[in-house]
Parts: structure tokens; C-alpha cells; sequence
């Protein structure tokens, strides 16, 4: 996943564009990037694989004049993309992932169209967005023509001299939020770069809907559509920043009710500590540790300073490296206790066995209980960048190795009721090395969350999302590798 931020003040913007963009850190390890207009564009990328976005753009921001800008923390490519287009000059962030690129790019390039970000990975997903808008009769039809013809999600800021326009993908998967301060207006993915930035949440775009923001304030372009909304529910358990707010509800509350549900359902085990893996863990904790009254500690600490999320970099080696180096633990607390371990989730389940429970074994503890916060993952998402092949999931190697091969039909494996799931699960403990193993329920989970079932998208956990986004049923599905009465438009948004 990637964050987006921009922003337009009255008078100068950039350092509020440089601060709040760095309050998407921990969704990107690749790649930052902000572009401000003023008289022209000022542009700046930088890798941000080995070093902190605030010390690759710290020099920069200072030198970038104008009081219109966007900024983004980017999981796997170069961001912004600017184009010159025949309706004026504009850059681009985006947010997403889109399955058919290759499709696309190869109908924009059998139309004389060129791209110029191109690298091994292939075409420069933004800058396929960018020139498919560049296809429309204006800015607003080119967003929704590409919102037709893409697979996938997008969420974009486009900064234009008319102001910014911002788009929330068409089916909701990723969240954007509008917030106000005195002579300036910004949206963003994660609500967390606005109390510093004295900013205050004035609205939440419905899923398709276009605005366009600049001095004057908030122009709705195009309306939302409320039939299909089906938010991420795993920005809640895991991607999201603790203080962030998704269309209202809180990420640290929602995995603090998370931990009350797990423990609601362990009336069979006796531990001496509860604890959570850093950093997206520990909320799951504390909640279990509410609700249980046993006492929440600290066994593994998390050594912040240049240690992003071991989920995010795009590579195995780097992933356990991070998950290697970033958990230290704590011998005086983890000896001789039964500890309880709750973690967000089990995706891989390869930095979780060689790197936090072998180091509680390690260090002497008497039994490991993992809590996972949400239920055992199936499938890849298909909507943003995350696990990219079903072979890598724990769930997926449990299943092919109790059956032999791998199934098309998982879903007895879903129904945590099934006597396929107790062996599922029970597999994957041991495989992890744990006393035992229980999974968040997906009713849990939801109930934890606050939204209907029907508006969240519960993908990768059970198959299920919007028909329009999904014509066939993902228990069909193998493998997913490649990333590959409205108001009118025009009229002010009531924020």
C-alpha cells in the first residue's frame, strides 16, 4: 500500500506538505515523493529504501515555493509522475494496484502512446493512470474512464493549476479524508497527519467521487456512489496508523475491541503474560489483556530508528532481515512464563516462527500462545499491494500439505467450524513451534470493526467482494501474481 497527502493554503505550503507526507511512512518503503506549484513545478523522488522520508526530503522542502502541493510515501515505484497534457501541465500520486497494466499499457502503446518510467518491473503504474486520464474529453471524464477501465483500485491527488483534484477508487477499498485548518484545505490517506498539522477532518470521500479543492475550498465534481463501499478492513487490523480514522472509526479501538474477542474465546489456557509484537500487535494486546486481567509485558521491544515494517519491502531477504534485526528481546521478562502473543496477522508465517517465536524459546518461556488478530489469509489481495502469490500464505501450505495438492474449493477450509479448518490450524501451530493457535473469528473481527459485513472488503480472508470488481468467484481463483438522488456536479460539498 501507498499514502497520499496534499495540500492547498493561502500562502506557503510546503513544509505542511513535507509533515504530512511523512505521516504516511509506514505504508511505503520505496519510494517518497512531492511536487509543489507555484509559478512552475518543483518535483523531488528520492529512494527512501535505506534512509527515513525526513532525511532524504529535509533540504528539499525548503527550496520548493508554491501553496499547492501533493506528496507520496510509495510501496514499489516512482511517484510523482508529471505529464504535459492537452489540459495544461499536472503531476500525479495514486494509490492502488491495477491487474491488468499490461493490457492497458499495451492499448495505449498500439495508439502511438509512449511511456518513459518504464523499468523491469515494467510500465510505472501512475504514469498508466496518469495517460489514461490524459484519454478523456476533460480531467473529470478521464478519471472516469479510467476508473472503467481498470482492474483493481486506484485513489489518486492530481495537482493542477486549477487546484487539486482528488479521486477515491471507485469501490472504496482505500480511504480519503478532507480536512480544513485556517486558509488551507488538505486530504490524505491516513487522518493521522492532521492533529499535528492542526488540521480538523471535515469530510470523507465516498467511494468514486471526485473533488476538486483550491483556495476558494472544496468543489464536488463528481458525485460518490454509496451502493458499493467496501473499505479494507485490514487497514484496521494492520496497515493503518494506530491514530488514524477510516470513514469514523479509530484503528487503535478497533484492535483493542480486536483483543477482547480473542481473549473472550481462551477460557482454556492459564498465562502469566499477555504481550503484543510491535508495533501493530500491541494494541491487540493490550485489549486482551483488558479483557483477561492478566497483566500486559513487554517481551520483544521494537528498535524504531530505521526499521520500517517487515511486511512492506518487496523482497523475502529484506523482510526477514527487517524482522530479524527490529525485535529484541527482553530474557528477564520472557523466562519461565506462559506468554500470550498477539500478533495482527499470519501472512507468511516465516518472520514469526524464525524471528519472534524462536527468540521467546530462546530466552527460556515456558509456553507461546499466538493470537492472531484476524483470520487465517487465503487469498492475495487483489486491490493493493500486498502478498502477491497464494504459494506464500501459511493457510495455503497447511492446505496443500494436507491434501497433497493444492484445491480450486477452499471454502471448508474457511468455515472456522470445519473439522479442514481445527487441522488447518493445528498444522500451522505446529509448523510455527507454538503450544497453540487460535484465530480471530471473521464475525469478531467485523464485530470489532463497527462496519456491516456487506461494506468491508473481507478478500483475502474469505473471497468475498463487490461482483463488479470480481466477476468470478475467488474460490475458483489459484494463484494472483501478477499486479497486473446526487447532487450535481459542480455544487460546494457541505463540509
Amino acid at each position: 500500500m501507498s499514502g497520499i497527502f496534499g495540500v492547498v493554503s493561502t500562502g506557503e505550503c510546503a513544509e505542511t506538505l513535507f509533515y504530512g507526507t511523512d505521516y504516511h511512512s509506514h505504508l511505503g518503503t520505496e519510494y517518497g515523493g512531492m511536487a509543489v506549484l507555484g509559478k512552475d513545478f518543483t518535483r523531488q523522488i528520492h529512494s527512501i529504501s535505506q534512509g527515513q522520508f525526513k532525511s532524504k526530503f529535509y533540504d528539499d522542502y525548503g527550496r520548493m515555493n508554491g501553496n499547492k502541493g501533493i506528496g507520496v510515501i510509495s510501496a514499489f515505484e516512482e511517484q510523482p509522475i508529471y505529464l504535459k497534457s492537452r489540459f495544461g501541465p499536472f503531476c500525479i500520486v495514486t494509490n492502488g494496484i491495477i491487474e491488468n497494466i499490461e493490457e492497458l499499457s499495451a492499448k495505449l502503446l498500439k495508439k502511438g502512446i509512449s511511456f518513459s518510467e518504464v523499468s523491469k518491473k515494467g510500465v510505472n503504474t501512475t504514469e498508466l493512470i496518469a495517460k489514461l486520464i490524459n484519454q478523456g474529453n476533460d480531467l473529470i471524464d478521464g478519471m472516469e474512464k479510467m476508473f472503467d477501465a481498470i482492474e483493481g483500485s486506484c485513489s489518486l491527488l492530481l495537482l493542477h493549476s486549477a487546484g487539486i483534484y482528488a479521486a477515491r477508487d471507485r469501490f472504496g477499498y482505500t480511504p480519503l479524508t478532507v480536512g480544513r485548518h485556517r486558509g488551507a484545505w488538505a486530504v490524505t490517506t491516513e487522518t493521522c497527519a492532521f492533529p499535528n498539522n492542526d488540521f480538523e477532518i471535515a469530510k470523507d470521500l465516498e467511494p468514486g467521487e471526485i473533488i476538486l479543492i483550491n483556495e476558494d475550498g472544496v468543489v464536488q465534481r463528481k458525485s460518490g456512489r454509496g451502493d458499493i463501499d467496501q473499505i479494507c478492513a485490514f487497514l484496521w487490523i494492520y496497515t493503518g496508523f494506530p491514530a488514524s480514522n477510516y470513514d469514523g472509526i479509530n484503528v487503535e479501538i478497533v484492535r483493542e475491541k480486536s483483543g477482547r474477542y480473542l481473549a473472550k474465546r481462551d477460557k482454556d489456557i492459564e498465562v502469566d503474560v499477555v504481550s503484543g509484537v510491535p508495533d501493530s500487535g500491541v494494541a491487540h494486546g493490550l485489549g486482551y489483556a483488558m479483557e483477561s486481567g492478566k497483566p500486559y509485558r513487554r517481551p520483544l521491544v521494537k528498535y524504531t530508528p530505521g526499521y520500517g515494517r517487515s511486511y512492506t519491502p518487496p523482497s523475502q531477504q529484506r523482510r526477514d532481515l527487517i524482522a530479524k534485526m527490529k525485535l529484541i528481546p527482553i530474557k528477564e521478562v520472557v523466562e519461565g512464563n506462559s506468554i500470550v502473543v498477539c500478533e495482527d496477522s499470519i501472512v507468511r508465517g516465516t518472520q514469526l516462527k524464525n524471528f519472534t517465536i524462536k527468540k521467546l524459546w530462546d530466552c527460556g518461556a515456558r509456553e507461546i500462545h499466538v493470537r492472531p488478530a484476524c483470520p487465517p489469509l487465503m487469498f492475495p489481495c487483489r486491490f493493493n499491494l500486498s502478498t502477491r502469490s497464494i504459494h506464500e500464505l501459511a493457510a495455503r501450505r497447511a492446505i496443500r500439505a494436507l491434501e497433497g495438492h493444492d484445491l480450486k474449493d477452499v471454502s471448508e477450509y474457511i468455515d472456522s467450524s470445519s473439522e479442514k479448518y481445527r487441522k488447518m490450524v493445528e498444522w500451522i501451530a505446529k509448523d510455527l513451534g507454538v503450544t497453540t493457535l487460535r484465530y480471530q473469528t471473521v464475525d469478531d473481527m467485523v464485530d470489532a470493526i463497527g462496519r456491516p459485513r456487506e461494506k468491508l472488503c473481507l478478500y483475502c480472508w474469505t473471497g468475498e467482494c463487490p461482483k463488479p470488481a470480481c466477476p468470478k468467484s475467488a474460490l475458483e481463483i489459484v494463484d494472483v501474481e501478477k499486479p497486473s438522488a446526487k447532487r450535481k456536479a459542480g455544487t460546494k460539498v457541505p463540509v
